[in-house]
Formats: structure tokens, C-alpha cells, sequence
């Protein structure tokens, strides 16, 4: 086995849930499988509104072949589509990290083993760095610091970058604020249930004070724009990236 099958293993390391041909891809993230199945690809989110090239790389990799499903289980959800990671024959390349790698989406805040997350953004990190797919356009990932730029993104898959500023607990939750005003600049807010999660991770709130981090979720709106996480792997320190 080579060093790169290796790091290729965690995410199809997952139980395994089926098998079968691609018979079509219905868009960006889901095949549908010959036995009519429809297969959604977990662990990933796109980044552009047009998505022709998006498809045209899925077919390229996955129609017509027959791929392995991976996954904590393989219930559908209410579109009656299950969630997997994908492994591509010949080979049984997993299909979501050849995505990121070729610069076709982000990484998302899917539930997944850390070892599985670490091999995503690997893949991710590696296209940013070659500047290849989406990572030939320099916005990709926002400024935190322009809170106009975060309005726009209010109900968005979108990965952040900046300075925490201060960091404040108020009732049951933290928060990380990335501007002087932190009623109107961007902040991320974290349960204070799970911030014990975060300071086993290295990545206990008030240590970020100062830091440079990355953040990927969904905008929302409060009082300003702000964004829920939930997993310690949302988070990222920036700094030297």
C-alpha cells in the first residue's frame, strides 16, 4: 500500500452500506444507482450557484462504475436518499475527496469520524494551495471583518476567515466575536454544553482570543450575521495557512 492509499482509507473505513451501479447523476452532490436508489454525498458542500461543471466532474467519476457505500447507516432521509461516503471502482477511490481535490467543493459539517474529516480537508487545503477549481477565485473564502460580505451569505454554506476580537459568555452561550462592535459584527456562537469538547480539541474559547481561525457553516441572522457550530471540526486556526 502506498503513503496515499493510506490517507485515502479513513473516510471508506466507515461500515460499509451497499453497493451498485450509477445509473445517473441528478445533480452536484446525488446519483441515483441502478436499482433506483438515490445516493447523496455526505461530508461535502458546493460553492458556486452554477454547478455545470460540478456535474460534469461527478459523471466523470462515478457514472457508469460500480461504487461502494460507507457510513454510520444507511436509513434514508426525508427525501429518501441516503447519505454516504463513495468509493469509486476501479480502485475504490473515494469520490468526495477526488471533488476537493480537484477544487469542486468544500468540505462540510457533516457528522464524521476525525480521521475522516482530516483526510477531507487534506484534500481541500491541497486545491487551495494549487489554486485549481474554485480556488482560482481569491473570495472563496470570506473576510469575516466585512460585515457587508456576511449579510450576503445570510442562509449560505460558507467557509470564514478572521480574528477573533473578544470572546463573551452570555447565558448558555459563547460567543466569538470578529469585530469592535460585536452587536453588529460577524460572531460564532457555541453551546456552552459542548465547549468542553472544544477545549479537549486545543480549542477552548477564550484561547482563541487574538487567533486567526477558519470557520465553515451556515450564516445566519441575529442581530448581525452570525454562524451555529456545533462540531469541533468547524473550527480551524488559520494562522500560516
Amino acid at each position: 500500500m502506498q503513503a496515499g492509499d493510506a490517507v485515502a482509507a479513513g473516510c471508506l473505513d466507515l461500515p460499509a452500506q451497499g453497493e451498485g451501479v450509477v445509473a445517473s447523476v441528478i445533480d452536484p452532490r446525488t446519483l441515483r444507482l441502478a436499482d433506483g436508489r438515490e445516493v447523496r454525498l455526505t461530508g461535502i458542500e458546493l460553492a458556486r450557484e452554477q454547478h455545470d461543471a460540478e456535474v460534469a466532474a461527478l459523471s466523470s467519476l462515478a457514472l457508469g462504475r460500480r461504487v461502494s457505500l460507507h457510513g454510520a447507516d444507511d436509513g434514508p432521509d426525508r427525501y429518501g436518499r441516503q447519505w454516504a461516503f463513495v468509493g469509486a471502482e476501479p480502485g475504490a477511490e473515494l469520490v468526495q475527496r477526488r471533488l476537493l481535490a480537484d477544487g469542486g467543493a468544500l468540505v462540510g459539517i457533516d457528522a464524521m469520524p476525525a480521521e475522516c474529516r482530516q483526510e477531507l480537508l487534506a484534500a481541500e487545503a491541497g486545491a487551495r494551495a494549487a489554486a485549481v477549481g474554485i480556488w482560482m477565485a481569491r473570495d472563496v473564502i470570506k473576510n469575516a471583518a466585512n460585515s457587508g460580505d456576511m449579510v450576503t451569505r445570510i442562509g449560505r454554506f460558507t467557509v470564514i476567515e478572521g480574528r477573533i476580537t473578544s470572546v463573551r459568555e452570555v447565558g448558555s452561550t459563547v460567543y466569538l466575536n470578529f469585530g469592535g462592535r460585536w452587536t453588529r459584527g460577524f460572531a460564532v456562537t457555541i453551546s456552552r454544553r459542548i465547549v468542553g469538547l472544544f477545549e479537549a480539541a486545543g480549542l477552548a474559547p477564550k484561547s482563541l482570543t487574538g487567533q486567526r481561525i477558519r470557520v465553515r457553516g451556515w450564516v445566519e441572522k441575529r442581530a448581525g450575521a452570525s454562524m451555529a457550530v456545533r462540531d469541533v471540526g468547524q473550527i480551524e486556526r488559520a494562522g500560516g495557512d
